[in-house]
């Protein structure tokens, strides 16, 4: 069986399906994104790429920050709502039932609910056509403390993220090795 050759365009699947929320704790807004990533370890930073017409896209460029809220198997429904409503029609926060809470280093709201919530102060804008992309520094990393065992260490193989998939969401709860694994130097007994 070959390849078959299909239309150009973006399938480098999965991706995080993450909320976003930004404003600040008075008014504020949450939106869907699929498209962000990391971009640097030194300074940390990361992006989200957004729809100039999208309700939240003007309160990101006017305030320069942002928070990437993780989403669990828990919020997969408030994370598609979230993705399919506008901000300007609805407060997200109370039609989702999600608790606002107080972050560090900005003004927007964190979301309770999230397993991990990333600070992040936007230091470029990038226009690239549909969407314009918000590089940005990650100030804090906000971590359920749950989530954090009785070394101190973070599991996120507890947290029960999804991702996001050719127009699905899709859970990922089997971690099936760890970063160099493949080279690793077996005990010998």
């Amino acid at each position: 069986m070959s390849k078959v050759e299909w239309k150009s365009g973006n399938f480098i699947y999965p991706i995080p399906a993450v909320m976003v929320s930004c404003g600040n704790m008075e008014k504020s807004n949450i939106m869907t994104v699929a498209w962000t990533g990391i971009l640097n370890t030194n300074p940390a930073m990361c992006y989200i790429s957004v729809r100039p017409e999208r309700y939240s896209y003007e309160i990101i460029k006017n305030t320069k920050e942002f928070v990437i809220n993780l989403t669990n198997e828990k919020l997969t429904y408030q994370t598609d709502w979230c993705g399919v409503r506008s901000g300007k029609d609805y407060d997200k926060f109370s039609e989702m039932k999600l608790t606002k809470e107080q972050a560090n280093h900005v003004k927007c709201p964190l979301i309770k609910e999230s397993p991990v919530s990333i600070e992040c102060k936007v230091k470029e804008i990038r226009e690239l056509g549909s969407h314009h992309m918000f590089i940005a520094e990650v100030l804090s990393i906000d971590a359920d403390e749950k989530y954090i065992d009785e070394n101190g260490a973070f599991d996120i193989s507890k947290c029960d993220l999804i991702a996001y998939a050719n127009g699905g969401y899709y859970s990922l709860d089997k971690k099936i090795g760890k970063f160099g694994f493949s080279v690793e130097k077996k005990n010998k007994k």
